[in-house]
């Protein structure tokens, strides 16, 4: 008797489709992997870039984990609905960023709030600002260690910032900021080599501040590729983030991570082009659009499909000469890259036991929830 696949809906009929559904049990498992992959559930700050939702927030809240990181207000305004109890915006703010971001803290006291900071500039109007609203916000430099995006190089020039910022009024330095998700070499050894070498000078600049008098600054650092090596080094806080739901890019390049794709992306079959080619469902607005065409999806019940075109709302693909596809039939997408195709999507459905119980709305993905 054949087993009936985990991603299988029984009641597929009534979902229009394209449609984002997640399995909440092995969004679970993941969650429980992830605290089992650390020695210590208080060194975990996942990224909520991801799932953007008040269900995935409230299950890790459920498991003990109590730090989190984003990267918008309407994220770090999620969090704070969900009564997360510390919140780091990976970001660095300007303009009406800070005045967000000092309200968020305004209206939740009791919340731990904290931003990035790269110069001093944004640091001295950050402080201009929170001194005007009678509070201080806690500050990470934001280093680049070889994403080339925001960050400074982790130089002597870290210290100088650290104790600029450390003088003024409304702010805090508390600590140093380091994303590499650059190192994704598919062989550990040679990622786990990188790795060390990359936050080498960060704990070397973490050293020295303490030498100069400054409380032991918190370290955050890292994203999935490197989370299993971050992992091992004791004191850092580690932020992965698409562990939650897992995607192809990920099953496929960080082969020693053992979690559960846990959302698709299901499609349907809407015309019949050619005797060879098979259209469906799922376009540009469906599925993150990068990369190379032929990898953005894999169909799990049909694996054999290739991608030949997309449009905003359409998939072509070959499926060759006698091939037995019919005008409505129902194919599981996984993504290769989940992060941008959840914020696609206004809401996920919730499948447990083949059957939608539940949808778990994307709530951050609008750039505004109410702040």
């Amino acid at each position: 008797m054949q087993q009936t696949p985990w991603y299988w809906i029984d009641d597929v009929s009534h979902l229009d489709t394209p449609a984002l559904v997640l399995y909440p049990d092995r969004v679970q498992q993941n969650i429980a992997l992830l605290i089992k992959s650390i020695d210590d559930i208080n060194r975990l700050r996942p990224h909520v870039k991801t799932h953007k939702s008040r269900e995935a927030t409230r299950l890790m809240l459920e498991a003990g984990i109590r730090k989190f990181k984003c990267a918008t207000i309407a994220e770090a305004e999620m969090l704070a609905l969900c009564g997360a109890p510390d919140i780091l915006l990976a970001y660095q703010p300007n303009g009406a960023k800070m005045h967000r971001l000092l309200v968020l803290m305004k209206d939740y006291p009791t919340i731990q709030f904290a931003c990035l900071v790269d110069n001093l500039i944004t640091g001295r109007l950050l402080s201009e600002l929170a001194v005007s609203a009678g509070l201080i916000v806690p500050v990470y430099i934001d280093l680049n260690v070889g994403m080339n995006r925001t960050g400074i190089a982790p130089t002597d020039e870290v210290l100088t910032l650290y104790a600029e910022l450390d003088q003024l009024e409304g702010v805090q330095p508390v600590g140093l900021h380091a994303y590499d998700g650059h190192l994704r070499n598919p062989d550990f050894a040679v990622r786990t080599a990188d790795c060390d070498a990359a936050f080498a000078p960060v704990q070397q600049l973490s050293d020295a501040l303490t030498a100069r008098g400054f409380p032991q600054p918190t370290i955050v650092i890292g994203g999935s590729p490197t989370f299993p090596i971050h992992a091992k080094r004791p004191g850092v806080d580690c932020s992965p983030g698409t562990f939650i739901y897992w995607d192809k890019g990920y099953q496929t390049g960080l082969p020693e991570q053992p979690f559960l794709t846990a959302a698709l992306v299901v499609a349907r079959v809407i015309s019949l082009p050619d005797a060879t080619k098979v259209c469906l469902d799922i376009g540009h607005k469906s599925v993150a659009a990068e990369g190379d065409l032929t990898q953005r999806v894999t169909f799990l019940n049909a694996p054999e499909l290739k991608a030949i075109g997309q449009s905003e709302e359409h998939l072509v693909v070959e499926a060759g000469p006698d091939h037995a596809y019919q005008i409505g039939d129902v194919l599981y997408g996984l993504p290769n890259h989940i992060c941008p195709t959840v914020a696609l999507y206004e809401r996920a459905y919730a499948i447990e036991n083949g059957t939608v119980t539940n949808e778990w709305l994307t709530i951050a993905r609008d750039r505004m929830i109410s702040v």
